[in-house]
């Protein structure tokens, strides 16, 4: 029976991934700083992450399927503090373990149309770690997801956050017109390309994770509105007064729920890229099924990382 490692096996995509694993006939070993936090409910393995362990985690592993990553930078108060910099440090201490560990593949999620050049870090930084990837010559897959949406609304915390927006506004805001697109694919059709990947045999592939619908974000807002039963104006606003509102709400609600770089990667289309989808679940046919539940419950997602 060969080993895959997951990390992040106790949140959100991770937990998916190993889960399909484990279907598949993988020994599932599952790398968390979240142990003893987070419920373990498959019984998994765990392991520290690499940065907090002094003995090679990845030992005896076969193939790494890598879901780690920070969505923004933070460090207000009352949270564990974390930042793309560190996030893109820590990744490559992850990919040294798995090249001394002998892994024979790595299965790297990233973001569409990553970009070395970029301002924004999250970009930016996903470039410089399919770099540092290509750069072990460990056979590898690069998958490119843009937004994942899962079997709830608390999985799925743009849409959802979105939907709590529609149910406690009088009007939403798209940044400029709206007209930039995003393509979001179901986490379970994720861990299925994920594990799919896991068992090629090509050194180096990249895959474009998207998922069969493709919207502009004023059509996101209309097809929420519509499976929700829920009429709201879509208002056009310049990104900066975009970005002040955002920070508003934020504070009222105790979270960050759309940063400053998250609008510019949104507002030059980087969430959606050309060619064929790879996922089956639509999002339109979800909303619909979930519309009763959508927005009743702001998900935080400062509190999904304590």
């Amino acid at each position: 029976m060969k080993t895959l490692a997951v990390t992040g096996v106790l949140g959100y995509s991770g937990r998916y991934i190993a889960g399909e694993a484990a279907r598949r006939g993988w020994r599932v070993v599952g790398l968390t700083n979240s142990a003893g936090r987070l419920p373990n409910p498959e019984g998994y393995e765990l392991r520290p992450m690499p940065w907090s362990s002094r003995e090679n985690v990845l030992e005896g592993v076969d193939v790494l399927v890598n879901t780690y990553w920070v969505r923004f930078s933070y460090a207000g108060a009352g949270h564990a503090t974390f930042s793309h910099a560190e996030a893109v440090e820590n990744t490559k201490l992850l990919f040294d373990a798995a090249r001394r560990a002998g892994v024979s593949r790595v299965v790297h999620t990233s973001i569409t149309q990553p970009d070395a050049a970029s301002p924004l870090p999250y970009f930016r930084g996903k470039a410089e770690l399919e770099s540092a990837l290509a750069a072990t010559g460990m056979p590898h897959s690069i998958l490119r997801p843009a937004i994942l949406f899962g079997d709830t609304p608390a999985e799925s915390i743009l849409i959802n956050n979105m939907a709590w927006t529609l149910r406690h506004l009088p009007a939403v805001a798209t940044f400029g017109w709206g007209s930039y697109g995003l393509q979001p694919i179901h986490v379970q059709d994720f861990a299925e390309l994920a594990l799919a990947e896991a068992e090629q045999i090509v050194p180096q592939r990249i895959v474009n994770a998207v998922g069969q619908e493709s919207f502009t974000f004023r059509e996101l807002w209309r097809e929420l509105a519509r499976s929700m039963g829920i009429w709201r104006p879509v208002v056009p606003v310049p990104a900066a007064l975009g970005c002040l509102a955002a920070g508003i709400l934020g504070r009222i609600v105790g979270d960050v729920m759309l940063t400053r770089d998250e609008i510019g990667g949104l507002s030059e289309g980087r969430l959606a890229v050309p060619g064929p989808a790879v996922g089956t679940r639509r999002l339109s046919r979800w909303l619909r099924e979930n519309a009763a539940t959508l927005g009743r419950e702001y998900a935080s997602e400062l509190a999904r990382r304590q």
